[in-house]
């Protein structure tokens, strides 16, 4: 009883966002970002004006080869760790985030792009991807 339990009150985090509907809307994403895994098969071809979010989650903010703003990379330098929850946050509204994390209101954010519903789906769609 005790197993079922814990497996009920890890699920609902886990199963917050819908990875099949999050690959259908990613395509909102993929003009700026790819997914190609470490041995460099494109699981989705995409623009490189965003970093490649293959491996996204579970990966410090701001950690990998690419040119991130100052403000992503602060936050980043505290060792702050993607999750689901905090990516939905993330492209909800990039700046607001930012401006949370940091505490600086000035911050700027290079991703202007805000996503207004789906942002859990997408979310466990990274995670599903980089699980493969």
């Amino acid at each position: 009883m005790a197993v079922v339990t814990g497996l009920t009150l890890v699920s609902p985090a886990l199963a917050a966002g819908d990875a099949a509907k999050g690959e259908k809307d990613f395509k909102k994403c993929k003009a700026c970002h790819a997914i190609v895994a470490d041995d460099g098969t494109a699981i989705v071809k995409g623009g490189k004006t965003g970093p490649n979010l293959y491996g996204v989650i579970g990966r410090q903010v701001a950690s990998t080869d690419f040119n991130y703003g100052d403000s992503i990379k602060a936050v980043g330098e505290t060792g702050l760790v993607w999750d689901e929850a905090e990516l939905a946050a993330y492209i909800t509204d990039p700046k607001a985030w930012l401006v949370e994390k940091t505490g600086d209101a000035g911050v700027k954010s290079k991703m202007s792009f805000k996503l207004n519903k789906g942002q859990e789906d997408i979310a466990a769609y990274l995670a599903s991807v980089s699980a493969q």
